[in-house]
């Protein structure tokens, strides 16, 4: 588990963790928990557990003003617990990987229905004891209705706790049209409720199921409570959202072969999975990635280009040769970072270029050296080093590429 923050829809930090499995992460899920809970509510860690012992890793965090996170919740709405979701996606495609299944709990459920279509890359979609309608939650609020409405404010008890809720949430929430978002969701959509749930009720999730279109599926968590209290409920819940979720998981798509099939060290297997108009399962060592072509070149984005990956191995390589010389010379390197482009250049307008004529491949590479303490010249030699790498000469070279055809 990691500790993370980032900053949510009111420039305020939102705390959150990220649970990982052990081994490799086949995807990543964002969780979004129940009105005025927190990442830590029961429910979401025994999810979020039960997940990571799957390969799927979960960053949850606690929405503006619950929680460890900053911010007044007097102040937040359901508009600003979409917005947190959203926030929390671009922070997980910035440094890490945008996520591809969005859960969410009760009124979180309702919230990642809302912003589902903000987050391109979810391919699936989990509600659990979700309402059909965000104004639902007002039901809790009992006679400070009219408190509200006429003073502006009030203070309202919610799970034993008072919680400031103003006119502004009010409005916000009857303003909302959740139909319109599930009926253009576009992802696959599992919904799980429990028929005797007293706070939302069973008829939320028809009304869900029936104003989705396919593919969708519905599962019943029997008697469970709302809050899934009852580690076997919750447990239950992850084991049904990880096995449901692996047919919309880009990544695991392709049943991994065995390791009889794995190709022998020093060799990459390459091969078409029948999934999308290009994408390719890339087997190296005990390491499984795929390859694949953006949408607007017919692709489904599940993975780098082919040079894209040309382009990594080429950054890497200078990387890592950098490191290594500096390593070797007791130099106080700190890091180093590589940004590769390539692109097609007219020979004529290349200076150091023995071709004159036509086209040919340039590769730009921006390299940052880290090291507060390094002096000029040693960062002088680590950019002539660099320019030493393996891969860039293999690229430099003359390649010969053999072919030979398998039965």
């Amino acid at each position: 588990m990691e500790k993370i923050e980032f900053k949510g829809s009111q420039n305020g930090k939102l705390a959150a963790r990220l649970d990982k499995p052990q081994g490799d992460i086949t995807a990543y899920a964002l969780f979004a928990h129940c009105f005025t809970c927190s990442k830590d509510v029961f429910a979401a860690s025994r999810i979020a557990k039960s997940l990571t012992s799957r390969g799927i890793a979960v960053l949850r965090f606690d929405f503006t003003g619950l929680g460890a996170s900053e911010g007044e919740f007097a102040n937040t709405n359901f508009s600003s617990n979409v917005h947190d979701l959203v926030k929390a996606a671009d922070y997980m495609r910035e440094t890490l990987e945008a996520p591809t299944i969005l859960i969410g709990h009760s009124l979180g459920g309702a919230a990642v229905l809302a912003a589902a279509g903000e987050i391109k890359e979810a391919k699936a979609v989990v509600t659990i004891g979700a309402p059909a309608d965000a104004a639902h939650v007002t039901d809790n609020f009992g006679d400070k209705h009219a408190e509200i409405m006429e003073k502006g404010e009030a203070e309202v008890s919610l799970a034993g706790r008072p919680f400031c809720i103003k006119k502004q949430f009010l409005d916000d929430i009857n303003s909302q049209n959740l139909k319109d978002h599930i009926a253009n969701l576009d992802k696959a959509l599992l919904i799980m409720h429990a028929p005797f749930d007293d706070i939302v009720g069973i008829e939320n999730a028809a009304t869900i199921f029936t104003q989705a279109k396919h593919p969708k599926s519905f599962i019943t968590l029997d008697d469970a409570g709302h809050l899934l209290t009852k580690q076997k409920d919750a447990e239950y819940a992850a084991h049904i959202i990880a096995t449901w979720s692996e047919r919309y998981i880009p990544s695991q798509e392709t049943i991994a072969p065995s390791d009889t099939n794995r190709p022998d060290e020093g060799t990459v297997l390459v091969r078409s999975t029948g999934k999308g108009k290009f994408q390719q399962q890339i087997l190296v060592g005990k390491h499984e990635i795929f390859a694949d072509e953006p949408k607007s070149y017919g692709g489904d984005e599940t993975g780098p280009t082919p040079y894209d990956f040309l382009k990594m191995a080429l950054g890497a390589c200078k990387s890592m040769t950098l490191k290594m010389y500096a390593d070797r010379k007791g130099w106080p390197l700190t890091g180093v970072e590589v940004e590769v482009t390539h692109d097609k250049t007219h020979a004529k307008d290349c200076e150091n270029c023995e071709t004159k004529e036509g086209k040919i491949d340039q590769f730009d590479c921006a390299i940052t050296i880290k090291g507060n303490d390094l002096s000029d010249e040693q960062r002088d030699k680590l950019m002539e080093i660099a320019d030493k790498c393996p891969v860039h000469k293999t690229l430099q070279n003359e390649v010969v590429i053999k072919k030979v055809q398998k039965s």
